[in-house]
Formats: structure tokens, sequence, C-alpha cells
């Protein structure tokens, strides 16, 4: 945050800090625990898809999708939580904004944080499912000889 040590390595972040005061100095001084919560699911999320990199790529276990699936949910709810709060207080933290503002500092750059996830998990829940109903036909055939 602006005035804090590490603020050199986030520099553009000053900007975001002023259009969504979720983040800002402001609601960290009031105590609102929602964005270290958010932070540390951040950090739960990516863990959970390098850990879906490595099993896919390096590991190449069929169970895989399984925890990418999970990391693609936790990045969609994450996300939604995040929009629906300021949803329900009435845009009390981007509605200072200029509708201009508004649309090219926070809605076009974030709602790749709910297209691509909401994709992830359309496409790898398809996957899954798909995967389990070629295993319960396989299931069936062996214990009735004929595949359903």
């Amino acid at each position: 945050m602006k005035g804090g040590d590490l603020h050199w390595l986030w520099e553009p972040y000053s900007l975001y800090q002023e259009v969504d005061y979720i983040y800002g100095v402001s609601t960290y001084e009031k105590g609102d625990g929602f964005p270290n919560a958010q932070a540390l699911l951040n950090i739960v999320e990516t863990f959970l898809n390098l850990l879906y990199v490595y099993l896919t790529h390096v590991k190449s276990l069929p169970s895989a999708p399984v925890i990418g699936f999970a990391a693609a949910n936790l990045t969609l709810g994450k996300t939604l939580l995040y929009v629906l709060q300021d949803v329900f207080c009435n845009r009390c933290f981007t509605g200072h904004n200029a509708l201009k503002d508004l649309l090219t500092l926070y809605i076009l750059p974030n709602m790749w944080w709910i297209v691509f996830p909401a994709l992830i998990v359309f496409r790898l829940g398809h996957d899954i499912a798909s995967a389990l109903n070629v295993a319960a036909n396989v299931k069936a055939k062996n214990s009735t000889g004929k595949l359903n």
C-alpha cells in the first residue's frame, strides 16, 4: 500500500487502491478482515493451481482435474463473493468512481476473474462427469456382462 516499505514493488497498484477501497489504506486501518481473509485464500488458490499443473503435466495423474476443478471454483466463488459484497453494500467500495473509471479500471480488468474460471469449471466439470460416467458403465458391464 502507499507509504509501505515495499510499495515500490507494486507501484501501479496505487491506482487500484483508489478505484476499489476494499484494498485501500482506510479499509486496512478500520481493521476490516475481508482483504486479509481473501489474501489468504489467494495463497490456497495459487497452491492448488500449481498442484494441478504439476499433477497434470509432470505426474500425469488422471485425478488431477479434481484439483483444477476445486481451484477454479475457489477463484470463481471468491471473486463473486468479492463483487457481491460491493453490490450488496450499495457499491460502498467502488461507488465513488466515475462510470468510465469503473468500467476501464474495475469491471473490464476484473471480469476475467469470473469468465475464465467459469469456463474452466464448466470444462473440468464436464471432463470429470464424463470420466465418472465411463467408470460407471465399465462397472455396470463388469457386474452384468453387458454395457449400459
